[in-house]
């Protein structure tokens, strides 16, 4: 094999580690560099606001050098949280944006070192389908808005956990607080409050079906006893006791 040879079968295996790396990491720079708007303004230490395709976090930083984001699978690995936008808003109100952060991006999670250890970091994260679920990253209060026409006041059809959680109005959303949060994660499944015509009609529908059912069965019943009784059929066992049909045959 010659020195060209090796030469270029070295630069196809550095392409195609490159390309593998880029695979498995979940985070590009332009990802990270997509513009974003957010509320900095917050009433809780960490804000989400959820959307059609994904969400918005806001959390505010105290004395934390980095941030870990990540989730744990069904198989029990944690995956990196793929994100976007990432801003940071110092104290005195400054916003800057990625490049002011170091990212460390890897597939079992994103590592944050954000320009100061007290202010405000912002970015965004897809999502799909009706749960919502981030990671638990700053102590203190947290908020989670759902989509507008969401809710989780039915039972079985929603849940939030952890369950210590309060619940409000605002505007056309629904927001849900907790006041500090002691999980590695945060989930809720909401649905669209017009599904809650289309449960009760379902309900009312099988309700029916079952009273018009047992009407039938039971009109059913009462025919054949009806015709039981006209062919003389019908005997009634509570008034046929053995011991009032005398002896036995032959001791008469």
């Amino acid at each position: 094999m010659t020195g060209r040879t090796r030469l270029a079968l070295a630069a196809v295996g550095l392409l195609v580690l490159l390309a593998i790396a880029g695979c498995l990491s979940p985070v590009s720079d332009a990802d990270l560099q997509e513009n974003a708007t957010y509320d900095w303004e917050t009433n809780a230490s960490a804000t989400y606001h959820i959307h059609t395709n994904n969400y918005t976090a806001v959390l505010d930083l105290h004395n934390q050098s980095s941030v870990e984001l990540y989730l744990e699978d069904a198989l029990g690995s944690n995956q990196a949280l793929p994100i976007s936008g990432l801003q940071f808003r110092h104290q005195n109100g400054t916003v800057v944006n990625d490049s002011a952060f170091t990212v460390d991006a890897g597939r079992s999670k994103v590592t944050l070192e954000p320009p100061a250890p007290n202010g405000t970091l912002a970015f965004t994260a897809s999502r799909s389908g009706p749960d919502f679920r981030t990671p638990v990253v700053v102590n203190g209060s947290h908020e989670v808005y759902l989509p507008p026409g969401r809710d989780i006041a039915i039972p079985f059809v929603s849940r939030a956990v952890p369950g210590n959680y309060t619940t409000r109005a605002v505007g056309d959303r629904v927001a849900i607080r907790w006041g500090s949060v002691d999980r590695e994660s945060i989930l809720v499944s909401f649905y669209r409050s017009r599904d809650v015509w289309l449960f009760g009609g379902l309900a009312a529908i099988v309700l029916t079906v079952g009273v018009i059912g047992l009407a039938y069965y039971r009109r059913q019943i009462s025919a054949l006893e009806d015709q039981r009784k006209e062919l003389g059929l019908d005997v009634d066992s509570e008034d046929d006791d053995p011991r009032d049909r005398g002896p036995p045959p032959g001791m008469g």
